[in-house]
C-alpha cells in the first residue's frame, strides 16, 4: 500500500512538473513569436524546449521516479542535418530525444499543433505537422537545409503491443526527397508506461529505466520500400536483445553500420 501511494505521489509530480514547464515556455512563447525573426526564433525556440524538457527530466530523477543513459545522444549535436528515426515505445520518447536535441525539428500531430500547451512552443520552433505526406516533405525538406535534425518516428504512433509496430514509409520517402541520411536510435525501457494500450493515468512501478543507444545510420535510399523493410529489420534485431532492467552507468556501444 505505502509503495502503491508512493507511485502515485511520483506520477502526480511528474505530471504537475511537466504541465508547468510546458505552461511557462508557452508563455514566453507567445510573447517572443512576434518579436524574434524567423531564424532566431527557430533556433531559441528548440533551446528552449530542449532546456524545458531537459529540467523536466531533471526534476523526476532528483525524486527517483527515473533513471536514464541518453549520453549516445550528445555525439549527434554536431552532426549536421540528420533524420533521426527513435523506436516509439512510449510517450515520453519524444521528451527524452529533444532534451538531448539542441537542434530538434519535431514530427508533431496536427492536433498538437493546436493544443494550448504545446502550440506556442511548437510554432516558434518552426516544429513541422505530420498531415500531408507531401506537405511534410516540403517543410521537412526546408527545416533539414536550414542544419535541423528531422526527430520522426518511424512507426508513427507508439508500439502497439509487442517492441515494435509496422513501420511508414515517411522516413524513406524525407530520406530519398532531401538526400539526408538516417540515423536510428534504440528506445530501451523497463517496462511499459504511456504507450498506446493500457490506463495512462495508472502508475507505474518506480523508478522506470530508459536508456537510448545509436543504430545504423542508413545512406538516403533508392527504393523506399526495400529501405522500409531493412529498417524494420534493424530495428527489430536490435530489439530482440531484451530490455534493460537498470541504468549501470556504461553507456551503450554504437551499432556500426552493416
Amino acid at each position: 500500500m505505502i509503495r502503491k501511494a508512493w507511485n502515485s505521489m511520483l506520477l502526480a509530480l511528474g505530471v504537475a512538473t511537466f504541465t508547468a514547464v510546458c505552461f511557462a515556455w508557452a508563455l514566453v512563447s507567445s510573447i517572443l513569436w512576434p518579436l524574434l525573426p524567423r531564424t532566431a526564433g527557430r533556433r531559441v525556440g528548440r533551446l528552449g524546449a530542449m532546456m524545458g524538457f531537459r529540467l523536466f527530466l531533471w526534476v523526476m530523477e532528483l525524486a527517483g521516479a527515473l533513471r536514464l543513459d541518453l549520453r549516445a545522444l550528445d555525439g549527434l549535436r554536431k552532426e549536421g542535418a540528420l533524420i533521426v528515426a527513435p523506436n516509439h515505445p512510449g510517450l515520453l520518447d519524444a521528451v527524452l530525444m529533444v532534451s538531448r536535441m539542441p537542434d530538434a525539428v519535431c514530427v508533431m500531430k496536427s492536433s498538437l499543433l493546436r493544443h494550448f500547451l504545446l502550440a506556442p512552443a511548437a510554432r516558434l520552433a518552426r516544429y513541422v505537422p505530420n498531415g500531408s505526406l507531401l506537405r511534410l516533405v516540403t517543410q521537412a525538406h526546408e527545416e533539414l537545409k536550414a542544419g535541423g535534425q528531422l526527430l520522426l518516428f518511424p512507426e508513427g504512433t507508439r508500439t502497439t503491443g509487442g517492441t515494435l509496430g509496422s513501420l511508414t514509409e515517411a522516413v524513406g520517402a524525407i530520406s530519398k526527397r532531401t538526400r539526408v541520411p538516417v540515423q536510428t536510435v534504440i528506445i530501451e525501457a523497463s517496462a511499459p508506461f504511456l504507450g498506446k494500450t493500457g490506463a495512462t493515468w495508472t502508475a507505474p512501478s518506480f523508478p522506470m529505466t530508459y536508456r537510448a543507444r545509436l543504430g545504423r545510420r542508413f545512406d538516403p535510399p533508392r527504393d523506399v520500400r526495400a529501405f522500409t523493410e531493412e529498417l524494420d529489420r534493424h530495428f527489430r534485431r536490435e530489439l530482440a536483445a531484451g530490455l534493460p532492467r537498470e541504468v549501470d552507468g556504461v553507456a551503450a556501444p554504437a551499432v556500426e553500420d552493416a
